[in-house]
């Protein structure tokens, strides 16, 4: 979900002797060339290079513009979820074996599962290392505070998702304390209509609906998001109504699906 505003580039403390400025030319010029390969390599669909790319201008140092931030999170959104999809369809597949007593074919399914997994947790764990040793220290904003922190929630969000045991747990939790973090700065700084905001609001309560398991805590925050931002539909900026709108109607079709299943299961009891 697509966000904003950025501080320039930050020179060190010391500006070096006009004869050691070189270096500094190189380093802009080597993120100018990441960013650039990052944008050719999500035109080709190559996102795990795309993700390779902009890790190295996270690493850099210097705060992401919004353009740049927005390439990093396009970038791990879709390396992850190839993998994500593949993770459900193969889970699947493996319970279906099972239900059929073939013990052989599910036991492959649950190694390929296993493989696919340990490529989730990498990807994972690169992009929270990068969010909690650069990304989240450097946001000077607190739009970027709030996108650093929902990304950070999104991540544990994900290992929570295929994790199992104390480890499903942990990852849990500290998914629950960013969005709870990012909930915090969001309510303060940003308005009810802002898409990082509303997306903020969507992710949240999609993890409480689905990895913790609350519908009727995700039901709320769900809809008072999308109420909120309804009441405020006039005054939304120009240049952010169709993604704010795009996010109320994914806010509403959560809601709309959400309320069906809960009908369904008092229906059925």
């Amino acid at each position: 979900l697509k966000p904003s505003c950025f501080k320039p580039f930050r020179s060190q403390a010391q500006e070096p002797s006009s004869g050691a400025r070189r270096p500094r030319a190189v380093k802009m010029a080597d993120r100018d060339k990441n960013v650039y390969f990052a944008k050719l390599a999500e035109q080709a669909e190559r996102y795990d290079e795309m993700a390779e790319f902009m890790m190295q201008v996270g690493k850099d140092g210097a705060e992401l513009s919004v353009e740049e931030r927005n390439l990093l999170s396009v970038a791990y959104k879709n390396a992850v979820g190839s993998r994500r999809a593949a993770w459900r369809i193969i889970t699947s597949v493996e319970q279906k074996e099972k239900s059929k007593g073939n013990t052989e074919n599910a036991g492959w399914a649950k190694e390929f599962c296993g493989k696919v997994e340990g490529e989730l947790q990498t990807i994972c764990d690169d992009i929270l290392k990068l969010l909690g040793e650069t990304l989240i220290k450097n946001a000077a904003s607190e739009e970027g505070k709030v996108f650093y922190q929902k990304m950070k929630a999104d991540y544990h969000r994900y290992i929570a998702e295929f994790a199992e045991g104390t480890k499903k747990t942990e990852a849990a939790e500290l998914a629950r304390q960013a969005y709870g973090e990012a909930k915090k700065v969001a309510e303060k700084s940003l308005a009810v209509t802002h898409p990082i905001r509303l997306g903020l609001a969507l992710n949240y309560s999609v993890f409480q609906y689905e990895v913790l398991q609350e519908p009727d805590e995700a039901c709320k925050m769900a809809r008072t998001a999308f109420e909120d931002a309804i009441a405020e539909l006039d005054n939304v900026a120009e240049d952010s109504y169709k993604d704010s709108t795009l996010i109320m109607q994914l806010l509403r079709d959560n809601l709309t699906l959400w309320t069906s299943d809960a009908e369904g299961g008092e229906g059925g009891q």
